[in-house]
């Protein structure tokens, strides 16, 4: 039976990892700095620090080994996209509007046509973010990395209005959990994607996907991530939304649980979407337990918004004029946040 763990990512180490930095990040504080590590952006407070002005939010990522497929496939302008989407969607979990956005990319050696394919994706993923690409870094590392071989990471800084910022402070018992569709993998999860696909079952890129798919295996796992930002800040706009969570490593177990309060559960029912088929498909090749699929992927759940129940239909119908369906998932109950989930998997066809 194939884990995440086995792959070589290991969740638990992880979090004990941040565990043990959190002290160290928390000696740099000055004034200015609102909160700790642990949320999916970083505030910092312009009038604390002696500026007029509204709060900064700032988040860093990077596109982990999905890289690697891009390179074994030779296609590198859409994983700029994958990148904008994991630094801005976690921005916008604050309700910020995102500002501008710096790259970093790492080479064996320059190749100046996969530079502009690779750059040219994450200008595509800001003109969908609205946020301007204001500069970044070329590195070559020869004899660290082979020619043809890269890394891309991200940084991005947003703003939001000190009374607009979401903190899920507001969530309560009753309220409506909303998940937004995921229609692939996005860019999380790829060490087991990698594992399974090209050692365990010993697929080739040109394969189809799953038995009866018109896409590729390369078309599928290097499909870019969806980016929710503007459709999540026109939602934040129109309503209560109380705690919003971005579904990356860790699926909805390791980030909803993120933004509940410390008295307030998420009951989750896996029934009300339908999981995308790559999902079904790595269960099936890996021999993967359902409790890990749900801790490695996002499952068809890119995004999801805490609201209360009343105003369900109007969010989810205002999420689809902007492009991305969304249903309601589940409801906050009373607890210690912990996320539950329930119910037997549908799967989309």
């Amino acid at each position: 039976m194939s884990s995440y763990k086995d792959a070589g990512v290991d969740i638990e180490a992880g979090e004990d990892a941040v565990e043990r930095i959190k002290p160290l990040v928390a000696s740099t504080n000055r004034p200015g700095v609102t909160g700790g590590i642990g949320g999916f952006g970083g505030l910092f407070d312009l009038g604390a620090a002696g500026h007029d002005g509204s709060m900064l939010v700032s988040a860093t990522d990077g596109v982990g080994t999905k890289a690697l497929v891009a390179t074994m496939a030779g296609r590198f302008d859409t994983i700029g996209i994958d990148l904008v989407a994991m630094c801005v969607d976690d921005l916008v979990c604050q309700g910020a509007e995102p500002l501008f956005f710096l790259d970093y990319v790492s080479v064996g050696a320059l190749d100046a046509e996969q530079m502009e394919e690779l750059v040219g994706g994450v200008a595509d993923g800001c003109r969908q973010a609205n946020c301007a690409l204001v500069g970044g870094e070329m590195a070559e590392h020869p004899g660290v990395m082979e020619p043809g071989e890269f890394d891309l990471v991200g940084f991005s800084v947003g703003a939001v209005k000190r009374s607009d910022v979401i903190t899920g402070e507001n969530v309560e018992v009753g309220d409506a959990i909303v998940g937004i569709s995921s229609p692939n993998l996005r860019s999380n999860g790829f060490s087991l994607v990698r594992k399974i696909m090209f050692e365990t079952a010993g697929r080739s890129l040109d394969d189809p996907a799953w038995d009866g798919a018109d896409a590729t295996v390369a078309d599928v796992l290097l499909e870019p991530s969806v980016i929710y930002t503007p459709a999540v800040l026109a939602v934040a706009q129109a309503f209560d939304v109380r705690a919003v969570a971005h579904i990356t490593g860790g699926g909805l177990p390791g980030n909803l649980n993120r933004v509940l309060p410390k008295n307030a559960d998420a009951q989750i029912d896996t029934s009300t979407w339908g999981v995308p088929p790559i999902f079904t498909e790595l269960q099936r090749l890996g021999n993967v337990a359902t409790n890990e699929m749900f801790r490695t992927f996002n499952m068809g759940i890119g995004m999801t918004l805490v609201v209360p129940s009343a105003q369900v239909d109007a969010v989810c119908d205002l999420l689809l004029e902007h492009g991305h369906p969304a249903t309601q998932i589940g409801e906050i109950t009373a607890g210690t946040s912990v996320v539950h989930l329930g119910e037997a998997v549908t799967v989309s066809q």
